[in-house]
């Protein structure tokens, strides 16, 4: 890297793990603007200007490129499914990414948007305006939590944050973490300890899902408090108020109950939905219907629950896996997978309706199809099937009550 007079690579004498290692790098860099990358990725032609632009229009903001996906195995280049939508989080601190709400979406696409929380590490910041907001908290350890550390504090403390559509740089989803994190070091205690300095009366909710939480120590944050005495900085409600107010309704504090749980039975066969306790790729089939006990529990699995997202989930209200329902097309088979708020498969329930696999049914048909197996299948709607008529009359009773459980949880 010599022959790169603007590089200076600086090796730490131990290992620092990723916060405190760029809290070192900021302090020795000497531009205007810092810019933060992961190693693991590539940026993409003109890819810093509009970044900087945003930076010359208002020196308190942090900008954010998009991030596209580079791929782990053969390094194909793509965007993000959805391309630009906002970041959020659930109740549990996961990061997730939500649909621009028609409020903040502007004329021109390319425009930067206002983003609650940014991913991870890609960003760019006025120097002085980092170590005004006191950089990252040097308490977090190794990586985890950083990123919601320094979007709630620029929000919070008089900045803003935007993504930038024009800026595009390619990042490495790593199928698993290639090196071991040091023992003692622990993601939860970062995300209390972000929690406790931040969310004031919200860390409640964290808790409520994870109970584990409550125990850990953060460390001192005495500092951090003064600090956010010392920026005047506003309390985490207005956050969730003015900032983040389209989180909850993709991610509620308080949950609205599930519209409907219960087997899923096929009437004409009288066969029911089973899952077999698979993970997320595994295709969905009928079986016989078992009753309460043992055989239910360790080799099947045959009750779901239709959510209030309009997803079905393995499993009763209290116990749902984060599997839901999903189909890639029609007549293509149903199959789990990860759940996202993005498009969910029950969105398109009211159009689409699970039956067996076999002959294509006709809307004149009277009785299902010849069926050579128990494989499931998305095909269109009829009520004139008996197959499909005790299912589209459950999910049509759990959307009426969806209905008014929603009225009262989030004004829907």
């Amino acid at each position: 890297m010599a022959r790169f007079v603007k590089v200076r690579i600086v090796r730490t004498k131990k290992r620092e793990g990723l916060i405190r290692t760029r809290l070192l790098g900021a302090s020795i860099a000497k531009g205007e603007v810092l810019t933060f990358l992961d190693s693991h990725c590539e940026v993409n032609v003109n890819w810093l200007p509009p970044l900087l632009n945003q930076i010359a229009l208002n020196h308190k903001t942090i900008v954010c490129p998009m991030i596209d996906v580079i791929d782990h195995n053969h390094f194909g280049y793509e965007a993000q499914a959805g391309d630009a939508m906002r970041g959020a989080f659930d109740w549990e601190m996961y990061y997730k990414r939500i649909p621009i709400p028609p409020e903040l979406l502007r004329a021109d696409p390319s425009d930067p948007f206002e983003s609650p929380v940014m991913a991870g590490g890609l960003f760019a910041v006025n120097r002085k305006w980092f170590w005004d907001l006191g950089g990252y908290d040097p308490g977090l350890e190794i990586w985890g939590g950083e990123q919601y550390e320094i979007s709630f504090k620029v929000w919070m403390c008089g900045g803003g944050m935007f993504d930038v559509p024009c800026s595009r740089v390619g990042h490495i989803y790593r199928k698993y973490v290639p090196y071991k994190v040091p023992s003692g070091t622990s993601l939860a205690r970062n995300l209390k300890r972000v929690a406790e300095t931040w969310m004031d009366e919200f860390a409640e909710y964290v808790y409520q899902r994870r109970p584990e939480y409550r125990h850990l120590s953060t460390g001192d944050i005495s500092a951090q408090k003064e600090l956010r005495k010392h920026l005047k900085c506003k309390d985490f409600k207005w956050f969730m108020a003015a900032v983040a107010w389209d989180v909850p309704k993709y991610f509620p504090p308080v949950e609205p109950p599930p519209a409907s749980w219960g087997e899923i039975r096929n009437v004409a066969a009288n066969l029911c939905v089973d899952s077999k306790h698979g993970g997320t790729g595994t295709e969905l089939r009928l079986d016989i219907c078992v009753k309460d006990g043992s055989e239910r529990t360790w080799s099947h699995e045959q009750l779901f629950t239709f959510g209030w997202r309009e997803d079905i989930r393995p499993g009763e209200p209290l116990h749902t896996r984060k599997f839901c329902f999903d189909a890639v097309s029609h007549s293509s088979p149903v199959t789990l997978y990860d759940c996202h708020v993005e498009v969910p498969f029950e969105r398109r329930v009211l159009d689409l309706q699970i039956i067996r696999d076999g002959t294509t049914p006709s809307k004149s048909e009277e009785k299902a199809p010849f069926m050579s197996d128990k494989d499931l299948t998305l095909y269109n709607c009829s009520l004139l099937l008996k197959h499909q008529s005790q299912f589209i009359s459950w999910l049509a009773q759990a959307a009426e009550k969806k209905l008014d459980v929603l009225k009262h949880f989030i004004g829907a």
